[in-house]
């Protein structure tokens, strides 16, 4: 098991890596999922925007990108998440910047564990899930 977390154009964001991990554990535990290899990688707009249209074919920013590797109970992915778009996001929702980040890092860990949000009422059961992982924080 192996929770990386890495930056590319940026400086790294105020985040307590090992409390952090350790609450990404517990979040997929409580799926009943066990982390694999889970590599976080904190960018800019233009970096994600990169990655989006590279891997996507979409060309649009977003706050995050998933790409999951999970096999069975065992979650592991690839998960870009532009720190700029955290930054607008939190400042539109009225939240701190810290809660913000927190959340979109939690929203990736949801979906490796199989959580949806693009179809119909699939965003308010993430929304739900979001806030109880917090709420555990």
């Amino acid at each position: 098991m192996s929770i990386n977390f890495n930056v590319e154009r940026i400086d790294f964001p105020p985040i307590d890596v090992d409390k952090v991990s350790r609450w990404i554990e517990r979040v997929a535990a409580s799926y009943d999922k066990r982390c694999g290899n889970i590599s976080y990688v904190f960018c800019d707009d233009e970096h994600i925007l990169e990655v989006n249209k590279a891997f996507l074919q979409h060309d649009y920013y977003t706050d995050i990108i998933t790409f999951d590797y999970s096999v069975g109970r065992i979650i592991s992915g690839d998960v870009f998440i532009s720190v700029d778009t955290v930054m607008s996001n939190a400042q539109g929702l009225g939240v701190s910047y810290d809660s913000e980040l927190l959340r979109v890092i939690i929203h990736g860990v949801l979906h490796l564990c199989g959580i949806d949000d693009k179809g119909p009422g699939e965003r308010e059961i993430m929304e739900r899930c979001e806030n109880e992982a917090l709420a555990c924080f």
